[in-house]
């Protein structure tokens, strides 16, 4: 183990597998959907080797992967992987603890936002929104504390956690109606679409963005999310033409957008804050919701790089870790 060699955080998700430097030289994300992908410890082990790190940081939320019994059992699964291949790795607790496997390991749940709500929030008050491909953390920091719940089944019930994502959300289970024309159309309840194939279609991601796979294992052209699209109102594209299916999409991100709003305005509201501090690949919704929500917005793709925004609980962890 070379001191001079990088320190890298890791952030284990169950759609994707993030990896920074505490220098931000190395971003990378690997898509790893544990609950049908078993190669979480062979990735784990070439990056390993590839980097050779000084130290190792990581934090989870991939416990939550239905392949596991329980959060328990994706916790140690995960703690496995990672100290086969690096031993002396610390792991980030939700209450800001480093731990290795011989502590209490429950803490360890879903906290990867506790990482990037230390180092977002330093030496400001602010709500840092983190909005992945799948969820959407919304982490309130005064004096440099995280005020959020502990588990995600406690952020849910307090605005802290939109299980709404830039690119995994099943349209069908943000919307339940769709205007087009005069007519109101009640959606298919089928994963016909995500919310990827909304934002391809509006620029909002590229297709080098749209890193999981579709819902119809096809193309990730606009003309294979616009054919997505049509369907959730069990359409296809010779039946809508392709104001319509820009409508749709329209549909879908105001959508989403209102209601990140309106928990940005909840929160702000609870804790007299009224600035947000935007990151992830959504980083472009965050600052919309803040606007509409009436509050000031700083993105850290401005502060830091879109590339690092994008892994920031990674690099959140490096950074912290590098410091000890």
């Amino acid at each position: 183990m070379n001191p001079n060699n990088p320190v890298i955080g890791i952030d284990i998700g169950g759609a994707n597998t993030k990896i920074a430097s505490h220098d931000g030289q190395i971003t990378e994300l690997h898509h790893i959907p544990l609950w049908k992908d078993t190669r979480l410890p062979e990735v784990l082990r070439e990056v390993i080797h590839r980097l050779k790190p000084a130290k190792v940081g990581v934090v989870m939320t991939g416990e939550l992967a239905d392949c596991f019994t329980d959060k328990k059992q994706g916790i140690s699964f995960i703690m496995e992987a990672v100290d086969a291949v690096f031993q002396g790795a610390l792991y980030l607790n939700n209450r800001g603890e480093f731990i290795d496997s011989s502590g209490d390991i429950m803490s360890l749940a879903a906290a990867n936002w506790t990482a990037s709500a230390l180092l977002a929030g330093k030496g400001r008050d602010c709500i840092f929104a983190d909005v992945g491909s799948t969820t959407t953390d919304l982490i309130p920091v005064k004096h440099g504390r995280p005020l959020a719940g502990t588990t995600d089944f406690q952020r849910l019930g307090r605005h802290e956690l939109l299980y709404r994502g830039i690119l995994r959300t099943n349209i069908a289970a943000l919307m339940e109606r769709i205007g087009l024309g005069s007519n109101n159309y009640r959606l298919s309840s089928e994963l016909f679409a995500q919310t990827a194939d909304a934002n391809l279609l509006l620029g909002n991601i590229s297709q080098e963005d749209y890193t999981c796979e579709t819902a119809d294992t096809a193309g990730k052209t606009k003309k294979d999310a616009a054919r997505r699209l049509a369907r959730v109102v069990c359409a296809d594209i010779t039946e809508l033409d392709s104001e319509d299916i820009m409508d749709i999409a329209w549909q879908v991100y105001y959508h989403q957008r209102d209601e990140l709003a309106e928990a940005l305005g909840i929160l702000a509201s609870l804790h007299g804050i009224n600035t947000v501090v935007g990151a992830g690949l959504g980083e472009f919704i965050v600052r919309d919701a803040a606007k509409h929500a009436g509050l000031t917005c700083t993105l850290l793709s401005e502060e830091y790089g879109s590339d690092i925004s994008k892994v920031f609980p990674a690099y959140a962890v490096a950074c912290l870790v590098n410091d000890i």
